[in-house]
């Protein structure tokens, strides 16, 4: 750090990230549960990924959809995770302004991201319900690069908006994070300025994206549900449900972190809590989704049973 002569301000050439716990009975621990997750993160989505691109049944629009949450999930976790095993192992848990700025852009690109693609895929499953007999004419290629693009662009974007937030911090009380990655809310905890206009533009660009997107959903699945009820079949409306299932449980995990942390007033959070929910949107989820998907479709779990079945019988 530089010292500027404003009182304790500085400028700031690097960052410490405290991580999840200072104790040093717990390291080991902790070391192997998060590679473990991050394991099974990184197999599942690449997994899911070459699944879909190899086995043909699979080339529709829903998985056209869930390979691009695969790959951002994927990006998401390794954006996050690897630093944060290097840092519960090592002594020194430094890292760069500049990476410390990187990886805040790309955290909030993905997770943008991800909360784009979630609303995008509500949207399939709207046209591939209420209107079946049009739903791979309405869901046309072009279509879908159309809303994937607009899903990497918006997180693009907005994550902008959010790296100039924390740049224009000047300099800081201490270099000390008490966090596991670099985050705006700690990063503001720790300015010398005046932040308030920053935390209400960051509460406000973050309320606005979580409303795009959960009026997108709600809207779409508001649409399926009347279409289900008046389904005379039960067997149709069972199927309906099914298909749906996957994808309101994935909805349901990850907007309800993301509004617990980013969509109330920062006092309300405490820095354990705002801890567990980041671990959890950050960590868990991306491992999450690929079985939430696997364990819950019929499509994809009959398609791993061809390909492992054809690989043994090889």
């Amino acid at each position: 750090m530089v010292e500027t002569g404003e009182g304790n301000c500085t400028l700031v050439t690097d960052f410490i990230l405290l991580g999840l716990s200072d104790a040093p009975e717990l390291r080991v621990f902790l070391f192997l549960v998060f590679l473990l997750i991050y394991g099974v993160t990184v197999m599942g989505n690449l997994g899911m990924i070459a699944l879909i691109q190899v086995n043909s049944r699979l080339h529709t629009p829903m998985y056209f959809f869930l390979s691009h949450l695969s790959l951002v999930d994927y990006c998401y976790s390794t954006n996050i995770v690897p630093k944060m095993l290097a840092n519960i192992i090592n002594e020194n848990k430094s890292i760069s302004f500049l990476g410390c700025m990187v990886q805040f852009y790309l955290f909030c690109t993905y997770g943008i991201i991800d909360i784009f693609l979630l609303a995008v895929m509500a949207y399939d499953r709207f046209v591939a319900i209420c209107s079946p007999l049009l739903y791979m004419g309405s869901m046309s290629q072009k279509l879908q690069m159309v809303l994937v693009s607009s899903c990497y662009l918006c997180g693009t974007v907005c994550s902008l908006i959010h790296l100039c937030l924390a740049l224009e911090i000047p300099t800081y009380r201490s270099n000390v994070i008490n966090h596991f990655f670099c985050d705006l809310p700690p990063l503001l905890s720790l300015a010398c300025s005046d932040v308030t206009v920053n935390e209400l533009l960051a509460y406000i660009v973050a309320t606005f994206i979580e409303i795009i997107a959960i009026v997108i959903i709600l809207t779409s699945y508001l649409f399926i549900l009347m279409t289900i009820l008046r389904m005379r079949s039960a067997e149709g409306r069972h199927k309906a449900f099914s298909t749906c299932a996957s994808h309101l449980t994935a909805i349901v995990v990850f907007h309800g972190t993301v509004l617990f942390t980013y969509c109330r007033p920062s006092s309300g959070n405490s820095e354990d809590a705002v801890k567990v929910a980041a671990v959890f949107y950050t960590v868990v989820i991306p491992m999450l989704n690929p079985l939430i998907y696997s364990l819950r479709n019929k499509d994809v779990k009959e398609a791993l049973r061809r390909v492992v079945s054809s690989k043994m019988f090889s």
